[in-house]
């Protein structure tokens, strides 16, 4: 449809995802890319006879208008936007490891550069909230920064897992920007400032997000699938078999309305419609896509779609005029009503030549065996299907099982499921044997986590001799939490960890809350005063206990505190609880939290340990090297010889203090996540205010390094004794 209207041709290879554009020096858009030799490339083909001279860039061998920015460190995220409101020109955000660099590339300065412990996963830049400065917003090990053009941290929150993507959207319409969290727990989060308003469980690791308009926004998978969310809503997901590198929002055909922009790895490029998922324009490169970003490359007022591929290739497509927009649009909804009454058509063919056999049959065979060919059931055929929860057997770990059953003596041939998360490729075809053939089926079911599914079912239903079968579809809900048996309560097993909080909410109302989240028996009798029910997990046999008194105290007891989370998440999601404080206590879990802690600090002096020992040999090492030149020159050599066996011994210290120091950072950066899963989970005991004053609290005492005070919050919900 579009052909591009420039193509560049870079002699650097670009890491994928690390594309940006920029104005730096206020007016010429340039830009910006990751290379693979930890230095980061920035084209600016407007000014050629201008050239960067500074201690960090220098000016590429290879082409006249690149300029090469030394990182020394490989570069995992980048960005480029207004840092500062009060300049006029854009800065550059790259974030390492370790470390996150804003640049001020017209004056070739830093504008600051600041170490960061959980690492640099992703970047956004922009407004969160009601924080008035524009903030560079990093995500990394389980935890999310915001910085200032000044530096300073002004956001600082923990998400579930490592963060692999950002965007700020307005999610929920109020004129204000939230932060979209992608990370490899599979969960969408949606933060409006530090706390949480929305979550979405998606089937892969999320890597990548980008807002569209309004509360839409799309997103990308690392399983290949593609797809737009409208506020919690998904409006459309495609899947392939390649991998989405970049996603971008763009209006390529001038409609008002931007189309999703994916760039593939393997080198295809394409636009797709944001209300259908239609492929309305694609286009091929030679190699994998590393970035797709906008701007006015040409400097003539209108945008440009920039797409780049690993091998540094860049191409530059206008959108199409207002009119053709129109045509296309008009093309696009014929294409779809000739396409929507060709299906029909294909449906109708197919139902009429099955009637055809079927009459054939008819006046060729007795009544009852045509019938039983053609798959002809009794009208009145109902399918029946009922969840359980089976404790298993030697053969068969516990398992929640769905059985499928026909209200007469017709049987099921195989049955269709489809559901997220559940099974490998989010669908499961039983397909019984010929000798094990019944009115009933029964489905074992190990969903991985506490989150409710909806099971679509295509089940095929006939007789033993059909040759064609009837399709029954339907819908059932997985509960929650459905990988938990009832079982008698025993003091003596009862879990040590547990939370107290108090909801002004009736037994009855408890008991309703029950039914809608966990499988429980038929005949389950639960008894309003006292309240009390107890669960069996089946993953790993672990205890529930959930205790209501009449004065609306409730007590769940329960060595998970995962489950704890989840527990009162549900709760305050169905009586609509706005704030809830609690309070809580889990001995193993803060026993070995406390030990994890030991571990932060053993890492923290013995990396200041090394990086003095570094310092020491680095000022012995210009000394050697002085005194060996020296004797060079004196043609004195045994004492040159001398030194520079020095400096060779002392280069290997240096090397072997490097690797115990990237080893001590590998355990800093696992014991690190351990602790900001830990403030995660103390939040998510907590729901509205309370929730972002224990994270706050916590953040405070790790600060201080105040460990009292820390696991005082955890338990009460407040620093305070």
């Amino acid at each position: 449809m579009l052909l591009p209207i420039f193509t560049l041709k870079l002699r650097h290879k670009i890491i994928p995802r690390m594309v940006a554009v920029g104005r730096y020096d206020g007016t010429h858009p340039c830009l910006a890319a990751a290379t693979q030799a930890d230095k980061v490339l920035i084209h600016n083909p407007h000014t050629r006879s201008q050239h960067f001279h500074a201690a960090r860039v220098l000016q590429s061998p290879l082409e006249s208008d690149v300029s090469l920015l030394n990182i020394n460190q490989a570069v995992s995220c980048l960005a480029a936007g207004v840092l500062n409101p009060q300049l006029s020109y854009d800065a550059l955000l790259v974030g390492t490891q370790t470390n996150l660099l804003a640049y001020d590339i017209y004056n070739n300065s830093d504008l600051f550069y600041r170490e960061v412990a959980d690492g640099a996963n992703a970047i956004v830049l922009g407004t969160l909230g009601d924080i008035a400065s524009p903030l560079a917003v990093i995500g990394g090990n389980c935890a999310l920064q915001g910085f200032d053009h000044e530096g300073n941290d002004l956001f600082w929150t923990v998400t579930g897992d490592n963060v692999h993507s950002l965007a700020l959207c307005d999610f929920d319409g109020d004129g204000k920007k939230e932060l979209l969290v992608g990370s490899e727990d599979f969960d969408i989060r949606v933060f409006k400032e530090d706390e949480i308003v929305a979550e979405m469980t998606e089937t892969e690791i999320i890597t990548s997000l980008c807002p569209m308009y309004g509360s839409r926004f799309g997103y990308a998978l690392s399983n290949g699938t593609v797809g737009v969310y409208d506020k919690m809503a998904r409006y459309w997901r495609i899947k392939s078999k390649n991998h989405a590198m970049s996603i971008h929002a763009f209006d390529l055909n001038s409609d008002g309305v931007p189309e999703l922009i994916t760039g593939w790895s393997n080198g295809k490029v394409d636009a797709r419609s944001d209300r259908t998922g239609e492929v309305i324009f694609k286009d091929n490169f030679s190699s994998a896509i590393a970035g797709v970003v906008q701007g006015d490359y040409r400097m003539d007022g209108h945008p440009q779609l920039i797409c780049c591929s690993v091998d540094g290739e860049i191409r530059g497509y206008l959108p199409g005029t207002a009119e053709l927009g129109g045509s296309l649009s008009d093309t696009s909804v014929e294409q779809d009503l000739i396409r929507e009454l060709s299906q029909r058509k294909q449906n109708l063919l197919l139902e009429l030549r099955n009637y055809q056999e079927n009459s054939k049959a008819e006046s060729s065979s007795p009544l009852k065996e045509a019938d039983g060919q053609r798959g002809i059931i009794p009208a009145n055929t109902r399918l029946h299907t009922a969840l359980s929860v089976s404790l298993g057997s030697e053969t068969q770990a516990a398992h929640t099982e769905l059985c499928i059953s026909t209200s007469n003596d017709t049987i099921i041939r195989a049955v269709l499921i489809f559901a997220e998360g559940i099974f490998m490729g989010e669908s499961h075809v039983v397909h019984p044997s010929t000798h094990s053939l019944s009115s009933s089926i029964r489905i074992p079911l190990t969903p991985p986590k506490d989150v409710p599914v909806d099971l679509h079912l295509k089940t095929f239903v006939g007789y033993r001799s059909s040759t064609q079968f009837h399709v029954f579809e339907l819908t059932r809900q997985l509960p929650r939490f459905s990988m938990y048996a009832l079982t008698s309560p025993d003091p003596a097993t009862e879990p040590l960890g547990h939370v107290n909080f108090v909801i002004a909410e009736r037994t009855q109302r408890m008991v309703v809350w029950l039914s809608h989240n966990f499988l429980l028996p038929e005949d389950g009798n639960i008894p309003n005063a006292p309240f009390q029910v107890c669960f069996t997990s089946l993953r790993n046999s672990g205890r529930l206990c959930i205790k209501a008194k009449p004065s609306g105290e409730i007590t769940v007891n329960t060595d998970d505190i995962d489950l704890a989370g989840d527990i009162i998440q549900s709760m305050a999601s169905f009586f609509a609880i706005e704030d809830l404080q609690v309070e809580a206590d889990f001995p193993a879990y803060f026993e070995e939290l406390r030990k994890v802690l030991t571990k932060v600090d053993e890492h923290h002096s013995v990396h200041q340990k090394l990086s003095a020992d570094m310092a020491d040999h680095s000022n012995l090492i210009r000394s050697l090297l002085v005194r060996a030149e020296d004797a060079r020159l004196m043609r004195d050599m045994k004492a040159m010889k001398n030194r520079y066996m020095e400096l060779y011994d002392l280069n290997k210290d240096l090397l072997n203090g490097y690797k115990i120091r990237c080893n001590n950072h590998t355990e800093l950066l696992g014991n690190l996540k351990a602790v900001n899963q830990a403030i995660q989970r103390a939040g998510r005991l907590r729901v509205g205010k309370p929730k972002n004053q224990v994270i706050t609290a916590c953040r405070d005492a790790i600060r201080s390094n105040n460990i009292n005070t820390l696991f005082r919050v955890m338990r009460a919900g407040t620093a305070s004794s």
